[in-house]
């Protein structure tokens, strides 16, 4: 991870007071390529080659512009803690907020790398939690669709359950479909019937 984009929204608010402090001065000294934006146009132009994102936003201004970052690519996302930020997120602190990392002007080289290579792999480990979460619903979703058709087979066949997911199971083999695709085809065609 070598090139990051960093997002500040306001940065004539900060204070001139921390340049030496300055996220872009600290990474590139750090041997980081760094791209800094404060908008979302900037944002799409550069964000393609960005290797992740640092926003050095107050806490409260995260969540926006992570999910404007997610809409376009998806990355590690870390967090300036600085006394610019910080201390203009202080009533912030429980706010839902999902980053992979903190970076902050008190570190050093070294810490920096590290920092930046635990957020990937903390970033790889919330996509796979997200493809797993999405699945398990999809799952879910499925089962539904498949027990109400075991129920309304069961209910006009005045057969046992496992009778009726057998038949499902053996139209899906003959038409070479989903059991679900059958079971939502049965359902459906059920409450039309109803109505």
């Amino acid at each position: 991870m070598r090139s990051l984009l960093l997002v500040e929204t306001n940065r004539q608010n900060m204070e001139i007071s921390h340049e030496h402090l300055r996220p872009e001065k600290l990474l590139t000294e750090s041997g980081y390529l760094i791209q800094v934006v404060s908008n979302e146009a900037e944002i799409c132009t550069f964000l393609s080659k960005a290797d992740a994102a640092v926003l050095h936003l107050p806490v409260y201004d995260i969540k926006l512009w992570a999910e404007k970052l997610s809409e376009i690519k998806s990355l590690p996302i870390l967090w300036w803690c600085s006394p610019d930020t910080a201390g203009s997120s202080i009533t912030s602190c429980e706010a839902e907020v999902t980053i992979d990392g903190v970076l902050t002007p008190s570190m050093k080289e070294y810490e920096l790398d590290w920092a930046l290579h635990f957020s990937e792999k903390r970033y790889f480990e919330r996509q796979e939690w997200a493809s797993e979460r999405k699945q398990l619903l999809t799952r879910i979703e499925d089962r539904k669709w498949i027990d109400m058709a075991k129920g309304i087979l069961s209910e006009v066949n005045k057969i046992s359950e496992s009778e009726a997911y057998d038949i499902l199971r053996k139209k899906a083999m003959n038409e070479r479909m989903r059991i679900v695709d059958v079971a939502i085809s049965i359902v459906k065609a059920h409450q039309m019937l109803k109505a």
